[in-house]
């Protein structure tokens, strides 16, 4: 918990799946004094934008939340923006951040960022080690400079400055706020939707990408939010002594994986499909297996609550209540 709660909190994407998740718990720990900006309201690539805003706001910390997000469909297509847009916001962000005073930030990356064939599960020090899995290499090139924005203005402003700007890596996420968008979404929700409308249909069966035998690592957004607060609050001789200057980020994990197969017979049992369930060899099953190494973390006396099942329960409600009626 943030030692003071009237202190002035900025966290960039606060519409997203992990922003709000952030924002919540923030409100539920007291924190009266939290500033949000849309996109329409301020375009983080837009850099005179985002220097008039934090010269305006001022704030004492920032999650940095706000990415340009979707699945392996989105980053194939859109290479470009992706790459475009994520250096653009962390770029903006972070150096405006610093002109102005802020001292604490916490970026959000992404388990992308390391090696497609990695040692698993993937440890902080698997970074920059092997080659990145195409389809998301962009994204994921991205995520590194992140980090490295965030470690290169500790090295060089840390000790002047008291600049203390820190990374986590979440491993997949879901839950509400999330994107069902039928081709720019990630697996659990392009799942939720697939199996959702299967069965409002009728459909005899329902054909899932790949093979059905990568393995994943799903952690519940609301779990994340509560990683990203616990980090962003930890003692900095804690943070320092458990990084180095030049490998700074923490995996946020939930400490188990299943095969994407195993996935998509939850998600069915969850939105009561009872048909067919078929997979299309011929695309693409992008890494074989994503596992984060939580053990740093946890060593910190963090550690995931929430299940896959009952993650997979409440996502679905979140999705019947806010989302089903818009796509019928």
């Amino acid at each position: 918990m943030p030692t003071d709660l009237n202190q002035k909190i900025y966290v960039a994407g606060h519409r997203g799946m992990v922003g709000s998740a952030i924002v919540r718990v923030l409100k539920a720990q007291g924190c009266t004094n939290i500033i949000t900006r849309t996109h329409a309201e301020l375009d983080l690539t837009n850099q005179a934008a985002v220097k008039q805003f934090f010269e305006q706001e001022k704030p004492a910390q920032v999650y940095l939340a706000a990415a340009r997000v979707g699945g392996i469909y989105a980053n194939n297509t859109y290479p470009a923006e992706f790459i475009y847009q994520n250096l653009m916001m962390e770029a903006n962000v972070i150096h405006q951040a610093f002109e102005v005073g802020v001292k604490k930030l916490l970026f959000l990356g992404s388990s992308c960022i390391y090696p497609k064939l990695a040692s698993q599960p993937m440890a902080e020090n698997s970074l920059l080690t092997g080659e990145l899995e195409s389809t998301n290499e962009p994204y994921a090139i991205a995520k590194i400079a992140g980090i490295k924005l965030c470690e290169s203005y500790n090295r060089q402003y840390g000790q002047s400055h008291g600049v203390d700007y820190r990374s986590v890596m979440p491993t997949n996420l879901y839950g509400p706020g999330d994107n069902y968008h039928p081709e720019n979404s990630h697996v659990i929700p392009a799942l939720i939707r697939r199996f959702h409308e299967a069965t409002v249909s009728n459909a005899p069966e329902v054909l899932i990408w790949g093979t059905g035998t990568p393995k994943r690592e799903f952690l519940y957004v609301e779990d994340m939010a509560e990683a990203s607060v616990f980090v962003m609050d930890l003692d900095k001789a804690i943070y320092d002594q458990h990084t180095s200057p030049m490998q700074s980020h923490i995996n946020v994990g939930f400490g188990e994986d299943v095969t994407i197969a195993q996935l998509a017979h939850a998600v069915a049992a969850t939105t009561g499909y009872a048909g067919k369930i078929d997979f299309d060899a011929s695309k693409p099953d992008g890494a074989p297996r994503k596992w984060m190494d939580s053990s740093r973390l946890n060593t910190l006396g963090w550690k995931a609550k929430i299940g896959l099942n009952a993650g997979l329960a409440r996502a679905y409600s979140d999705f019947l209540q806010h989302t089903a009626e818009k796509i019928t």
